[in-house]
């Protein structure tokens, strides 16, 4: 048990102190707890500052069209850009801290909506500048915080022959606990010098070749393809061209209606942040999938039947709040948990790049698809991923809770989901 706390320290060393640890006196454990939360909370600001960035041009995209004269081609490939770029570092621990990040993207998504709500009364050349604007102002604070409070990783400061400082941050995560400290630093220290070690059969590509290495890959490229393919991306950004063209006639009703989104996006995404760890990741997923593809009916049903806009509205929520309960955060946890710790730089590597690429797939061609199928084609599309989302995760995704890092590998060996599920309860 030591080994599999030592491997987790060394992994997420400022965020070890809020494990549980039989060595640690409580309020020294509270102590490196609330560090490693103040910490968190300052790198979220990135999430923050990024999901503002995100969502902001769903109610800019108008103004900009109006005052530029740019075409709704120009406009994809604009708001596809956006998505080349990620800020949105996963979750490399367990439990409440993983989920921080994602609450704080989903808030800056919000805080654009709103802002795209109170500023769109200002004339057309000024008030989609300082929508936009507004974003270029948190970037400030999140460097002051990473600059005056916010210290380098343990294993960072290692790695650069820096063992005093991180002996220090170590420090106060353990809140001044020496002996803990220096077995963490030790314990850093041993692993450094194993994965800096130029043996060629350590290499981390080389173990993709292994087939339960291989099936963890293809776990997180399909939910990341799934997490996008089911058309989160042409909702947080398109909103209000959807709401439009599903019947709301006055501006001011398709941002309020966008920022309706926004706020059941991110009340929903609470969710998971206490059930997840009681429930299991696999019916938290499945939910989510089922919700959605049904949500995604019932919108594509509100287009191609002609019903009320108010509808239309109430499935656009709906499925907001069935994607945070799941497939939003979830799916980060589960790839940090099933990666191996020698694949971990590289998998959550892959697995950003697949989404961002994925999500910049859908914010270019979202306006092009429904202009040539329709808007109720298009969220039937939608709604048919979400369905392939469902049967993946029932198919070939085996439940986590409950199993310790160094029994993943094991867990994605081959044999079918029902038995690896079944061998974790």
């Amino acid at each position: 048990m030591a080994h599999k706390n030592g491997d987790a320290d060394v992994e997420a060393p400022l965020l070890a102190a809020a494990a549980s640890d039989d060595d640690n006196p409580s309020s020294s454990a509270a102590a490196g707890s609330s560090f490693a939360l103040a910490c968190t909370l300052a790198a979220s600001l990135a999430s923050i500052i990024y999901g503002y960035n995100r969502g902001v041009m769903s109610g800019a995209q108008k103004f900009v069209q109006s005052d530029l004269g740019i075409t709704d081609a120009q406009i994809e490939v604009l708001i596809g850009a956006t998505s080349i770029y990620s800020l949105i570092s996963p979750p490399a621990s367990r439990g409440f801290l993983s989920s921080i990040p994602e609450i704080a993207g989903n808030s800056g998504i919000l805080l654009s909506y709103i802002a795209d709500f109170a500023l769109a009364g200002f004339p057309p050349s000024l008030n989609w500048r300082l929508m936009i604007g507004i974003g270029a102002v948190p970037p400030l604070f999140l460097a002051a915080a990473a600059i005056l409070a916010m210290p380098e990783t343990p294993r960072w400061l290692v790695l650069h022959g820096h063992h005093d400082a991180a002996l220090r941050v170590l420090l106060r995560t353990t809140s001044g606990d020496s002996p803990l400290a220096h077995l963490r630093l030790h314990q850093i220290i041993s692993s450094a010098k194993a994965s800096t070690s130029p043996s060629p059969s350590s290499s981390p590509w080389r173990d993709i070749a292994t087939p339960s290495v291989r099936r963890v890959a293809v776990a997180i490229l399909g939910l990341q393809f799934f997490q996008q393919a089911c058309g989160v991306s042409a909702l947080v950004l398109y909103a209000p061209r959807v709401f439009h063209l599903a019947g709301v006639t006055s501006e001011s009703g398709e941002l309020a209606a966008t920022a309706l989104l926004g706020l059941t996006k991110t009340a929903a995404i609470v969710i998971p942040l206490f059930l997840a760890d009681r429930l299991g990741r696999r019916p938290m997923l499945l939910t989510s999938a089922a919700a959605m593809s049904l949500s995604l009916l019932a919108l594509a049903a509100s287009f191609s039947l002609g019903l009320s806009s108010s509808i239309s509205v109430a499935a656009a929520a709906a499925f907001m709040a069935a994607f945070s309960v799941g497939f939003g955060p979830v799916i980060w946890m589960y790839g940090s948990e099933i990666l191996p710790l020698r694949l971990r730089a590289q998998g959550t590597g892959i697995g950003t790049a697949a989404n961002r690429v994925m999500s910049a797939v859908v914010g270019m061609s979202f306006i092009s698809v429904y202009e040539a199928i329709g808007m109720a084609a298009t969220f039937y599309l939608f709604a048919a991923f979400a369905a392939a989302a469902w049967v993946f995760v029932y198919a070939f995704l085996p439940e986590t809770k409950g199993r310790s890092l160094e029994e993943m590998e094991a867990l994605f060996a081959d044999k079918p989901p029902a038995t690896a599920t079944a061998a974790a309860t």
